[in-house]
């Protein structure tokens, strides 16, 4: 990732996640269990995205959706201070270039409450609306960048407590349930390999590899994986949907 500077709508959530879970066993199936080449996009018929930040600053989008990008993630916040300078040209640009987009936060959890980094990330772009053209509000759990403190000096319980604080206020502010992006690594250290949110949070896998490897505890399938860094032929990660163009589309408004 790019760094630094309800019952019924749970239902929804729930029985699409359960659609895209058996879509994706039945892919696996054709495939005949077999792991992704070592060039996902290349091997792989599903949606190519990617996700940028400040760092990319003006991007063409143009450009991008040419070279196969139907969706990107940008940031929008971190903690509960930064905001993306470039957030609205990136996010309202991909829009009116044809592409998918939503809006990601970038998590410092010993900054500030999770309740009260949701709401400033929904402010600052993160919010979601039916639209078929809104992915639904993701949030950036990783390595803290500014120490080398693992997950970020706080012990398991605090940080599934952080996280369904964030969770509960995004809920509460847009209908949705943040996908959440984590590598299996830190999410297994850092939550003690909490299960509790797979049920009602998709899941956004970090790890640049040829192939998905483990997913963090709780998870059968991911939604997106971001497969490679910045050294690809999109701007910023590259990413995969796991789901056809339409299934896509329908992720935007459940």
């Amino acid at each position: 990732m790019t760094r630094h500077h309800d019952r019924a709508p749970r239902r929804r959530a729930r029985l699409f996640a359960a659609a895209l879970a058996l879509s994706a066993l039945s892919a696996l199936g054709a495939l005949g269990g077999a792991a992704l080449a070592a060039d996902p996009a290349a091997s792989a018929a599903k949606p190519e995205g990617h996700d940028v930040s400040g760092h990319q600053k003006d991007v063409d989008w143009r450009a991008a959706k040419e070279k196969g990008a139907a969706f990107v993630y940008v940031k929008a916040t971190e903690s509960h201070t930064y905001r993306n300078p470039y957030f609205a040209r990136q996010y309202n640009g991909s829009r009116d270039a044809g592409m998918v987009r939503g809006a990601y936060h970038f998590a410092l959890p010993d900054r500030s409450s999770g309740a009260r980094q949701a709401a400033y990330f929904v402010a600052g772009g993160g919010g979601w609306r039916a639209d078929g053209w809104t992915l639904p509000p993701a949030l950036d759990l990783e390595n803290d960048p500014y120490s080398k403190r693992k997950c970020y000096g706080l012990p398991p319980t605090a940080l599934t407590g952080w996280i369904d604080d964030f969770s509960d206020e995004v809920h509460r502010l847009t209908g949705r349930r943040p996908v959440i992006y984590t590598t299996a690594k830190w999410w297994d250290d850092c939550t003690g390999g909490s299960r509790v949110f797979a049920r009602e949070h998709p899941l956004w896998l970090a790890r640049w590899a040829g192939s998905p490897g483990a997913l963090p505890a709780g998870w059968s399938f991911w939604t997106f994986w971001q497969y490679a860094d910045g050294s690809g032929r999109l701007p910023g990660d590259q990413n995969l949907f796991n789901g056809s163009p339409e299934q896509l589309r329908a992720f935007t408004r459940e």
